[in-house]
């Protein structure tokens, strides 16, 4: 049985009631119920886990000490199990080095790619490098000034780890007397003992010259034995002089004129004249040639090291920008955070960092009022009416040139005449000598991410982007979007010589898998060079998938987490085909999903309920699709189908006549985009994948609204205008990040329900009596929490290679608080009794207390009822964190002209979930609130007042806005995708 079926048995993880199941294997099986019906703790935390935890025991105790090791689950047994693979949204990487290329192992390939095809051109000449031959080498040392001594080394360890002890005693048999170990000449037998675990630079000395006719044999025979040495490579440093020094007046060919961008790798960097702090940057010692049996330019000197993979790598020190380390850009201070409002002229403070200090130094003051007297301008006009050159002068200063400057001193004044630094120069140069690190997260809020101006964000050295494969070098071939790549890769073979395309054959092979992959899962419009922190939990989730599918492994168990998230409907079949592909290769793969499509898909169907919390955690129908649509008890069947659905609404909602207007959106790959919001409805923005939905509603509208709402220090994406925000009184931004990142919070500390319940049981008469303060019913203070567990309610015992063990707290049975606090009791109920409260039960315990029964009103009205109070918010979903964030804005006192932004509220959300949010939603707009949602839930779509449609694809094929009206006219619209998927519902 065991062959064909995964059988789970007494399953009781979290809110799990000892469910037993049966699974057919090497199927596509569906999970599916209510939010918080215990979906995730039967295919996570009890499949995955147990199935990954068989997997870990399997290896040697060594090996499990560094994984980590998942806690058995609540659960009897399970047979049937292979080894587990969980690809989940939260495991994106924040890394700024992690790319699409990167993660997809795509950047791989390419490096090896043109480390073994790539061709070398000379930035000074344009011409293809070819390789030096020994009797070149030997001319160049010849050309040099006569007399000049220099030592002739061969590099034969460079920034590798380990202790050569061996090897040093070989060069030593070999006749060889000297070396240079990390830059310090010894012999041989003075060699100290090298630390191996720390990288290291040896030369050994084959020759030592000095300039003069007749040498050119004994040359030529040194030169022979350094490159055999070193594998092709040799280094001549000059004993006493530099480079720079003798200009290389004669080192042989005419130079052409200094050209930009020109490596320092060579004396090529010398011969144009550059500083040696210069070369010092690029880690090259001011008195070295560099002479290679493979690439060296003859005109400039320009000369290229053995192409190996890491010269392409930006996370490696052989290939990373020396500027910005690799990562592309830099942190820069940005005029629009230093004069956020430029409405409010320098008088009134437009100049932030300098207005800041309390009280305002007069120093600055002074110095606005003297320029403003020299410039011939007044200090009352508003910053966005001032001259440009006057806004250049304030910024940036008078580029050296000296002006009066006059200062008050007590009742004297004085007048100096000095270059004024202007405010970003005064910035940075108070960030470079400050040591005090609040001063620099202080001025780091000033700070953005620009792209560095050495290697205009590519990341690499020139030496690097020299070499190219059919005319292009790797980073311009990142910069492609998947699509795009797809078609140069594919027609890549036809520009390659015979020999070229015999080597490159299995390596293009390797990439063009990987980007049909990621094709396949809807993820075209994606660049390739796109830091992976940038990607949603979909997009994150459906790279990682696409990787397996890569991997080309059968047997394994998969466990996805709704992965159709930040899908839109046209795009949802093609990732359908992929997990169909991934379970014909003989997997079964498990997806916690609440798309019908993905339902209607699927070989089996668990449906869990019959409610959430305590209410659910029971299988409430299984089976086959027909099975599911034939069980009455089953909600999701009733969706399915139709007995349930979500209405249209009877009449769309006009607005109050206003409207909000962005005007040139240019953000991303929005094209000059221009579109209105009718104030006081409910207005969905929808397209396909990558269409410039965020980049219009998030990165332009609201940040353009919060900075003149809520005076944010925020970057709006480049755009001309925002109109009719004077009409809002302040804009909420409801996203589906943590609403904490520790144990200790939760929806009562988040909506600040937690302080109102502290504060009621400090009031009680026991607390009043006993000198209780609020603070003594905390448990992240000493005072009245169990000190034993500090609050945490559990204890953890670290088990080397087994997994850490948490066991409840002896002294507070794992009630965070101590004997006397929990003394304290409210209707028979201690503080950790409410806190182990669900939501709804609070609801009606506090029921006399209107302040804190009115928070978990809101927090039961968006669904969140079986959640409990205390919940650790690093359990709850996405959704479940974006609705505790809603019901935080919701409790406060609505104003009627606030303007409120979601970004996909639907994620884990089951139909019926849909449906009360909805609810929640269109009460707010009822209020005369306006509401806009990202959205891909056509249910959702249906019941807007007002859709923006973008697209028609995403990356640079989209950016437009495709269509604009009520539903009815968006699915007229034949360039509408949206509206050709929502043309049937309404018609239903």
């Amino acid at each position: 049985m065991s062959l064909t079926t995964l059988s789970v048995r007494g399953a009781r993880e979290h809110n799990l009631k000892g469910i037993d199941v049966d699974l057919p294997r090497d199927s596509l099986i569906v999970i599916t119920g209510l939010s918080g019906s215990g979906k995730s703790s039967l295919a996570f935390d009890t499949i995955y886990a147990e199935g990954q935890r068989r997997y870990v025991e399997s290896l040697s105790a060594y090996a499990r000490q560094f994984l980590e090791m998942m806690q058995k689950p609540d659960v009897e047994h399970i047979d049937g199990l292979s080894p587990a693979i969980s690809i989940e949204q939260k495991t994106t990487s924040r890394n700024p080095r992690s790319t699409v290329a990167t993660v997809t192992e795509i950047y791989d390939y390419m490096r090896l790619l043109w480390a073994r095809v790539g061709i070398p051109y000379s930035p000074a000449t344009g011409l293809p490098i070819s390789a030096q031959t020994v009797s070149q080498m030997v001319d160049r040392v010849m050309a040099l000034p006569e007399g000049t001594r220099a030592y002739l080394l061969a590099p034969v360890v460079r920034g590798r780890k380990g202790e050569y002890r061996r090897e040093l005693a070989e060069w030593q048999k070999a006749g060889y007397t000297r070396v240079r170990i990390n830059g310090e000449l010894m012999a041989i037998e003075d060699a100290p003992a090298l630390d191996k675990k720390l990288k290291h630079d040896i030369e050994v000395v084959v020759d030592r010259i000095a300039v003069k006719d007749g040498i050119q044999t004994r040359l030529a025979d040194s030169f022979e034995q350094a490159l055999k040495l070193a594998e092709g490579l040799a280094y001549v440093d000059l004993a006493d002089t530099t480079l720079e020094a003798i200009g290389l007046a004669a080192a042989g060919a005419a130079r052409p004129e200094p050209v930009e961008g020109l490596s320092s790798l060579s004396e090529g960097a010398a011969a144009k004249g550059q500083k040696k702090g210069a070369m010092k940057k690029t880690g090259l010692p001011p008195n070295r040639i560099v002479f290679s049996e493979k690439f060296a330019c003859p005109v400039s000197g320009f000369t290229i090291d053995a192409l190996e993979p890491r010269l392409f790598s930006f996370n490696a020190p052989q290939g990373a920008c020396p500027a910005c380390d690799g990562l592309g850009e830099k942190l820069l201070f940005d005029p629009q955070l230093v004069v956020p409002n430029e409405h409010l002229s320098l008088k009134q403070g437009a100049i932030v960092p300098w207005a800041k200090s309390n009280p305002p130094s007069p120093y600055y003051m002074q110095v606005l009022s003297s320029l403003a007297e020299h410039f011939g301008f007044s200090l009352s006009t508003p910053w966005d009416q001032l001259p440009a050159e006057v806004k250049v002068v304030i910024l940036y200063g008078t580029a050296g040139k000296p002006v009066p400057l006059t200062f008050v001193d007590g009742k004297k004044s004085y007048t100096v005449s000095k270059a004024f630094e202007g405010v970003i120069g005064n910035l940075n140069r108070r960030m470079l000598q400050t040591e005090s690190a609040w001063m620099r997260e202080e001025l780091s809020k000033f700070q953005t991410a620009q792209p560095c101006e050495t290697c205009e964000g590519k990341r690499l050295k020139p030496e690097a982007l020299s070499v190219k494969v059919a005319g292009n070098d790797i980073s311009s071939v990142t910069r492609l979007s998947v699509a795009a790549a797809v078609d140069w890769f594919l027609g890549l073979d036809a520009q390659l010589t015979s020999q070229q395309s015999q080597i490159a054959r299995a390596i293009l092979k390797e990439i063009n898998e990987r980007l049909g992959f990621l094709n396949n899962v809807g993820l075209d419009y994606l660049n390739l060079d796109r830091t992976s922190g940038t990607l949603s939990g979909g997009e994150s989730q459906r790279i990682r998938l696409a990787s397996q599918i890569g991997s080309g492994l059968s047997g394994v168990l998969y466990v996805l987490d709704e992965p159709s998230i930040g899908l839109h409907q046209r795009d949802n079949d093609r990732l359908l085909e992929t997990l169909k592909r991934l379970r014909d290769l003989g997997n079964t793969v498990i997806v916690v999903e609440h798309d019908e499509d993905a339902i209607r898909t699927a070989d089996y169907v668990v449906d869990l309920g019959p409610g959430a919390g305590v209410h659910g955690g029971e299988i409430v129908a299984q089976g086959t699709l027909d099975e599911i649509l034939a069980n009455e008890n089953s909600l999701t069947g009733q969706y399915l189908t139709g007995t349930r659905r979500i209405e249209v609404p009877k009449q769309r909602r006009k607005g109050n006549g206003l409207k909000l207007t962005v005007e040139g959106a240019r953000a991303n790959n929005l094209k000059n985009v221009t579109a209105s919001i009718p104030l006081g409805t409910f207005t969905c923005v929808t397209g396909v994948s990558g269409s410039g939905k965020s980049s219009f509603t998030i990165d332009t509208l609201h940040a353009g609204a919060a900075r003149q709402l809520n005076g944010a220090r925020v970057i709006a994406g480049p755009h001309d205008r925002i109109t009719g925000l004077e009409h809002c009184d302040k804009v909420i931004e409801i996203d589906q990040s943590p609403i904490g990142r520790t144990p200790r919070s939760n929806p009562a500390t988040y909506t600040g329900a937690f302080t109102l319940i502290r504060d009621w049981f400090a009031g009680l008469p026991e607390s009043e009596a006993r000198g209780y303060k609020a603070g003594r019913f905390s448990f992240n203070v000493k005072g009245g929490r169990c000190e034993k567990c500090q609050g945490d309610g559990l204890i953890k015992i670290e088990m080397h290679f087994l997994p850490d063990v948490y066991v409840t707290c002896e002294e507070c049975n794992g009630n965070r608080y101590n004997r006397e606090t929990l003394e304290v009791k409210f209707k028979g109920l201690s503080i950790a009794d409410v806190l182990d409260m669900t939501i709804e039960d609070a609801e009606s315990f506090f029921q006399a207390v209107p302040p804190i029964r009115d928070r978990m009103h809101m927090l039961n009205e968006v669904g969140l009822g079986y959640v409990k109070v205390g919940q650790q918010a690093t359990t709850l979903s996405g959704g479940e964190a974006q609705r505790v964030k809603l019901a935080k804005e919701l409790s406060r006192r609505s104003t009627g002209q606030t303007l409120y932004i979601l970004d996909e509220p639907t994620t884990g959300l089951h139909f019926e979930d849909v449906r009360k949010l909805l609810e929640v939603l269109h009460r707010l707009v009822d209020q005369g609130n306006s509401v806009v949602v990202i959205e891909h839930n056509l249910d959702v779509i249906k019941t807007a007042d007002w859709i923006l449609d973008m697209g028609p694809e995403g990356g640079v094929r989209g950016g437009e806005l495709v269509a604009e009206g009520t539903p009815e006219q968006v699915a007229k619209n034949p360039r509408s995708f949206t509206g050709h998927y929502l043309k049937p519902l309404l018609t239903r």
